[in-house]
């Protein structure tokens, strides 16, 4: 029997568990690890998930132990089962793997994917924070107008109790307010259910999956991160970020999921230079040639509130946009420059407890703070650092209002942004020919 270790950031590794390995016979999995997202290690993988050949669950502990659980556990072999890491450091991670004795593997989408009997549109991206989830958004929106009923199924975010969380649906915002949700979850699942979008989500996927079909047409896979779907696709689209265009073929499984698309939004082209924008599409087409590219816009919007012209602005954005996905600036930013902030203020001298220690881990954020929230003494960190800080105005550029969940202590305003595209070929364009196949029509301009 072999041993194996399962790397994760609490989402894909549990599904990975449960498709490939929780009923193999010949494997035990000794520990799942996890890192990313604060505050998700030290904990138990319950019974009533693990499944009946793990009656005591399965421990989840820090990624920075991986050494330490080869050795106590005699493992064999690790896998790694998380997203948006470098080519260089996926074979880091090999490497520590090899040092210690095991063999180092990565599950392929065949045997990680359920198959629906529903349509299946799976968006994913190349990087974290590329607008994925507006694109999701625009998708569900479109074939909803095509006369199909469709609905959302997130990447999971399971951050809380895991089994209370097993299968989720988020239909009104009082559905999400009961599942008291962290703020990455209030970003994802807020704007489309206000959209009148119905939002699956949780940590059993087979089952989220047999929920969402009976009341659905289409599924949209809302890919988290830069995964590879957990839901075999009929369409596949990829978002690329032409602001990091080096990042679209070095990524896993970013690589990936360009190589598989059939589509390629490039979006942001309202931010991004021509040369940027064509870089991004000469690395998409070395190696998928096939794929129609859309090109699309994230104009900013910014809400009511008191000028920012000549103003000191601190400006917050979205958390793991910002730490994993890499970024140093959001709508936030860009709405501020736009409205003629005089300066954007250094929060790192303000900050305290766990957003202090973001902030050490992630140097690139000098002007700008990370919207962290994944649990209740983060956010009341959050909302400390934002009201210690010497400001004249906060804009948040996340996307939902912090204004509505905590004391921002200061004038604020609320930066949105939505998709646009720009040219042919549309969206609607690459929707139709599948739609009508599916039963769908013609949309109404």
């Amino acid at each position: 029997m072999r041993r194996i270790v399962i790397l994760g950031a609490g989402g894909r590794d549990f599904h990975d568990h449960a498709m490939a390995l929780r009923d193999d016979p010949t494997v035990e999995v000794v520990a799942f690890t996890a890192t990313q997202i604060p505050g998700i290690d030290d904990r138990l993988f319950p019974p009533s998930l693990a499944g009946p050949r793990y009656p005591n669950g399965i421990p989840i502990r820090p990624e920075s132990e991986l050494t330490q659980i080869i050795d106590e556990c005699a493992v064999d072999e690790v896998v790694l089962s998380y997203s948006d890491l470098s080519h260089v450091e996926v074979m880091h991670k090999a490497s520590i793997a090899l040092a210690a004795g095991a063999g180092f593997r990565l599950l392929g989408p065949d045997i990680t994917m359920l198959r629906s009997h529903r349509r299946v549109i799976a968006v994913g991206a190349t990087r974290t924070g590329c607008g994925k989830s507006q694109t999701s958004r625009a998708v569900a929106s479109l074939v909803k107008r095509m006369g199909l009923r469709v609905v959302l199924v997130r990447h999971p975010m399971p951050y809380g109790d895991l089994e209370t969380t097993r299968v989720q649906r988020f239909a009104r915002i009082e559905d999400i307010d009961a599942a008291h949700p962290t703020v990455e979850e209030r970003e994802e699942y807020e704007v489309p259910v206000r959209m009148g979008l119905v939002v699956y989500a949780g940590v059993d996927y087979h089952e989220v999956l047999r929920r969402a079909e009976t009341e659905a047409d289409v599924i949209v896979w809302d890919g988290g991160n830069n995964d590879l779907p957990f839901i075999r696709p009929d369409l596949t689209i990829t978002v690329c970020d032409p602001l990091r265009p080096n990042d679209t073929l070095t990524y896993h499984p970013g690589e990936a999921n360009v190589r598989r698309a059939d589509a390629i939004v490039v979006n942001k082209v309202d931010s991004a230079s021509p040369e940027q924008i064509a870089k991004v599409e000469r690395a998409v087409r070395s190696v998928n040639e096939r794929a129609v590219i859309v090109r699309t816009a994230s104009p900013v919007t910014l809400g009511a509130g008191p000028s920012l012209r000549g103003a000191r602005v601190l400006v917050v954005e979205d958390g793991p946009s910002l730490t994993h996905g890499g970024l140093s600036f959001g709508a936030g930013t860009v709405a501020a420059r736009q409205a003629g902030a005089a300066s954007l203020v250094d929060p790192r001298p303000f900050a305290v407890g766990s957003i202090a220690r973001t902030l050490d881990r992630f140097p690139h954020l000098a002007t700008v703070l990370p919207a962290m929230g994944y649990g209740a003494e983060q956010l009341a960190d959050l909302a400390d650092t934002i009201r210690k800080v010497d400001c004249d105005v906060v804009v948040t550029g996340t996307p939902i209002d912090l204004g509505r969940l905590i004391e921002i202590g200061h004038p604020h305003r609320h930066a949105s942004y939505e998709l646009r595209e720009t040219g042919s070929p549309t969206l609607v364009e690459v929707l139709l020919p599948h739609v009508l196949r599916w039963g769908g029509k013609v949309p109404n301009p």
